[in-house]
C-alpha cells in the first residue's frame, strides 16, 4: 500500500488564478476516476502583492490602473478574460465586488485551521468570499464568521487571530517560497520534488499525479 502522495500549493486568496488553480488540479484527480491516487493537500501562505493597503477603496479596474499604473482597457479586457476561464472552471468571479486588502490575517487563519484539520474547507470559503462575495478577508470579524462555517470555533480562531499566534508560520511560508524560486502562484510541489506552476489545465495535474503514483509502486 503507497502512501497518499503529498502536495504543498503556494497560493494567495487574492489569487484569481490560484482558485481557477485548485479547481483544474480537483478535476484532474476526477478525471483519474479509480485510478486516482489518494492525495495529501497542504497550503502554504504567499503574499501576491505586499504593497496592497489594509483597505483600498475602489474597484478592480481602479486598483490595478491606479496603483499598477496599467491603461483600464486592458484592466477591463484582463479581468474579463480572467474571468471567462474561471466560468470554465466552474466559478463566478465577481471582481467589481472585490475588496483589494492584505491577506496575511487570512493566511494565519488558514494555519489555524490546518492545526484542526479545517484547511481546505477554509481555504475554499475564504476564496469564494473574496472573488464571489465581496468578503473582507483581513477584517478579523468577518474571518471568524468564516471559520465558524466551516466548523472551527469561533471564540479559539479570534483569539489566534488577535494574539497573532500563527503569524511566524505565515513568514515561514514565505520564506521558503523564497527558498525554492518562486515568484508566482499558484505553485504545486508533488512530493517535495516536482514543481508545477501555474493553474495548468487539468489533464497535466493528472500526467503529473499519474507519473508520481507510478514512481511510487516501483519503488514499493
Amino acid at each position: 500500500m503507497t502512501s497518499p502522495i503529498k502536495i504543498d500549493i503556494w497560493s494567495d486568496i487574492a489569487c484569481p488564478w490560484c482558485y481557477i488553480g485548485k479547481r483544474h488540479l480537483e478535476a484532474g484527480i476526477a478525471a483519474l476516476g479509480d485510478d486516482a491516487p489518494d492525495v495529501e493537500i497542504e497550503y502554504h501562505s504567499f503574499e501576491l502583492s505586499p504593497d496592497t493597503p489594509l483597505d483600498f477603496e475602489g474597484s478592480t479596474v481602479e486598483y490595478l490602473s491606479e496603483r499598477k499604473g496599467m491603461p483600464v482597457e486592458r484592466v477591463e479586457q484582463m479581468l474579463e478574460h480572467v474571468t471567462g476561464v474561471a466560468a470554465k472552471a466552474g466559478l463566478e468571479y465577481h471582481f467589481e465586488k472585490v475588496a483589494h486588502t492584505k491577506t496575511l490575517k487570512a493566511h494565519e487563519l488558514l494555519h489555524f485551521a490546518k492545526a484542526h484539520g479545517k484547511q481546505l474547507e477554509l481555504k475554499e470559503r475564504l476564496l469564494k468570499a473574496y472573488f464571489t462575495e465581496g468578503g473582507r478577508v483581513n477584517r478579523i470579524d468577518q474571518l471568524v464568521g468564516f471559520a465558524a462555517e466551516v466548523g472551527l470555533d469561533a471564540d479559539d480562531a479570534r483569539e489566534a487571530l488577535e494574539s497573532g499566534r500563527y503569524a511566524s508560520d505565515v513568514q515561514a511560508d514565505i520564506a521558503q517560497a523564497g527558498a525554492y524560486g518562486i515568484q508566482g502562484v499558484p505553485f504545486f510541489v508533488f512530493e517535495g520534488k516536482y514543481g508545477v506552476s501555474g493553474a495548468q489545465p487539468a489533464e497535466v495535474f493528472a500526467n503529473v499525479l499519474t507519473q508520481v503514483a507510478g514512481e511510487q509502486e516501483r519503488v514499493a
